[in-house]
This record gives structure tokens, sequence and C-alpha cells, in this order.
């Protein structure tokens, strides 16, 4: 029998060989991207102190996790950040394809003000 390997385990395998070269730092700060199967998550962490300096959701707006909902996670998080001074980041897909609500989200936040 052949036995499928389950694609969260290759995710993370693939996010580990990113995170080898992506890092934040407090002058450009790494944007992480967690994909749920109903909601999207997107968080600005400074990886030299370990502190997340914004995060934003699609349960903070009640919207789903639809393409949609992404893009406009991402337009908050670059509200979110632009308050606090940040204008830059590294963009984390965390192992994600770059591709439907990963590249919605990441659209909105270039949209938002956010650099990368």
């Amino acid at each position: 029998m052949i036995k499928k390997q389950s694609s969260n385990v290759s995710r993370l395998r693939r996010h580990k060989r990113v995170r080898k070269t992506i890092s934040g730092t407090a002058e450009r700060p790494r944007l992480n991207v967690y994909r749920s199967l109903k909601n999207i998550y997107a968080q600005i962490i400074d990886d030299t102190t370990g502190t997340t300096l914004v995060a934003a959701s699609s349960l903070d707006m009640e919207a789903g996790g639809n393409k949609d909902a992404a893009k406009e996670v991402g337009a908050l998080v670059a509200k979110k950040a632009l308050e606090k001074g940040i204008s830059e980041v590294v963009f984390d897909r965390g192992g994600y394809i770059y591709h439907g609500r990963v590249a919605a989200l990441a659209e909105g936040a270039r949209e938002g003000g956010l650099k990368f």
C-alpha cells in the first residue's frame, strides 16, 4: 500500500527551508502568514527579540477565510503596521504556495502601504 505524506508535513519542511534564509529584524520585521481551513492569520514579527509587533486575522472581521477576507486581512495588518511606524517587511509565506489566499493577503498588504 502506498502511503502518502501529509501535506502539512511537507509544508512544515518547506517552511523550515525558507526560514533558514528569512529573518525579521527591528528595521525590517517578518510578515508571517498562517492559513487554516476556515481562516487566515498574519503577524509582523521581530525575530531578534522574538516579539509579535502587529497581528490581524479574518476572525477580527467575521468575514470567513476566502480570498476577499485575505485581502482585507492584508490591508488591516498594513494599516496597523503603518500606525506603529513599520513600512518595510520581509514576506514569509509559511511554506504555502504563493497563490490564492496567500497571494491575496500579500496584495492587500501592498495596497495598504507595506513594501516587500
